[in-house]
Parts: structure tokens; sequence; C-alpha cells
């Protein structure tokens, strides 16, 4: 969303540097996959936790191309299904699945988890499966297993490197020329991905004292921090509320208390 967020930017008073971290690819049909569709129409699995709308449709979708769209559907009625947010419920909802649980606003992992515990959905010794989104959420999984479930894990889709990293690379110069002053990050993997193209051209341990002296690094929310922190960097600034909005006016707050003109790097999705 390079333009949505540019123009949130610029009206703000900031100019946007665009550098696309990533981008959306399908994955096969793998076996965790098979596993959820079978656990879900046998029963076995007890609970089902859809992330994504994007994930939920395409996991309805494998269940069509492994012929068992109807049963699957049929048996996920009879399943505790929890939605984190709005997204997967327009996708389960219009096929008449019963939904247990949706995470309040602004529909984070910390929101979901909060709503189960409140909840009298109990999963201790049952098993769920949990749809991931373009990446894994360990902190996720490990919290639904501290709760004493048993997570059977499937991820439909993910996001990879973009297939041109010559807009990031041409971002890192600029960070490490000090040639902007901000740094705005909206998933985990624009994090890993931006360090790890950083490693191929030879110039992490600079992107990352960059990071750390001058310029202000904001973060979408606490999944994204978690990821920065994982490379050695703090962020300066995160929303209460993670999304992109939040986030812009966020760091236009910082600025303003600072008293600084920003330019602004964004390493967005595409």
């Amino acid at each position: 969303m390079p333009s949505e967020l540019g123009n949130l930017v610029a009206r703000h008073g900031g100019e946007a540097v665009s550098a696309p971290a990533l981008r959306e690819a399908a994955l096969p049909l793998q076996q965790d996959v098979r596993d959820v569709v079978d656990g879900i129409c046998a029963h076995t699995i007890k609970a089902a936790v859809f992330l994504t709308g994007v994930g939920a449709r395409a996991l309805i979708n494998a269940a069509d191309q492994l012929g068992r769209k109807n049963e699957f559907l049929d048996a996920l009625c009879a399943t505790t299904v929890i939605c984190r947010g709005p997204k997967p419920v327009a996708v389960l909802k219009p096929l008449n699945v019963p939904i247990a649980l949706v995470s309040p606003s602004p529909y984070t992992s910390e929101d979901l988890l909060a709503a189960l515990k409140e909840s009298d959905i109990d999963l201790k010794g049952k098993r769920i499966s949990l749809q991931h989104y373009g990446e894994v959420n360990a902190w996720l999984r490990g919290e639904l297993e501290a709760l004493g479930a048993d997570v059977l894990e499937v991820s439909l889709y993910s996001w990879q490197l973009p297939e041109d990293t010559r807009p990031v690379i041409d971002a890192i110069a600029l960070m490490l020329t000090q040639n902007v002053d901000a740094v705005m990050l909206t998933t985990q993997s624009q994090a890993h991905n931006l360090f790890r193209i950083a490693e191929q051209v030879g110039l992490v341990d600079e992107l990352r004292e960059a990071l750390s002296s001058g310029i202000v690094v904001a973060s979408v929310g606490p999944v994204c921090t978690r990821a920065l922190r994982e490379h050695g960097v703090e962020p300066h600034v995160e929303p209460v509320n993670p999304k992109m909005g939040p986030l812009v006016l966020a760091l236009a707050d910082h600025f303003a208390n600072t008293s600084a003109e920003s330019t602004v790097a964004a390493a967005t999705r595409p």
C-alpha cells in the first residue's frame, strides 16, 4: 500500500520515499493444509483460529481443491470458530459459519488473546488450528499453547522478498547517509526483509547502527517491534492503535514535539 501510506505522510508535511520490502505469494497445497482440512472434517480439531480474511478464504479454497468444501464448511459449523477482527468474519459469515469469538478493535493478536482469556472458551487439552498470515505468529502460537491447546498451524500464503530489491537498497543507502529522518515499518516481515536485504549487500551492521543513532524508527505495533528488537533496533514510535493511519499520526506527533521536519522512508507492501 505504498501510495496510501505516501499520501498520509504527505498530508502531514513529510516526503515519502517508498521502498516495498515484501510481496504476497500463494503457497502450494502442503501437508499442513491437508491436516487442518482433515482434522476439521473429522471433528478432531475443536477450535479454529482465523487471523486474516485472505487466509480464511484460501483455506476454504484449499478444501474445495481437495473435493471437500461442503464437508469442510459443515464441519466448521460444529467447530468453535475464533476470528481476529472483522476480515475473516466477512468471509465466513456469508457461508453461515457461526463465529464464537471476534477480537475487539484494534484487532491485534494481543486483543485476541485477551478476549479469549475473558471468554468461556476453554482450550485446555483441545486440538485447535491456527491460520497464519504471510508470516508465522510464533508469539500467538506460544500463548495458545500456554492455555493448554494442542496447536496445529497452517500457512496458506507467505510474505517474501520483493522481486526488485533495488528500492530497498536505495533506501538503506539514504539511511546510512542520514538523508532520511524516519523509517516506518508496518509488519514484522518488513523488518526481517529489510535486514535480510542489508545482509545480502554487506551492510547489516551499518544499518543497525544508523537505526540506533539519529534516525527515528516507527513501528506499527508490538509484533513489528519484537521483530525489530531481534535485530538490535529499539523503535522510537509505536501507536496505541496498530494501524497505518495511527502510525503516521504518531510519527507526526513525534516530530511536532521535537520541532523537526521529516523525510520518511517507508517500507511498504506493494
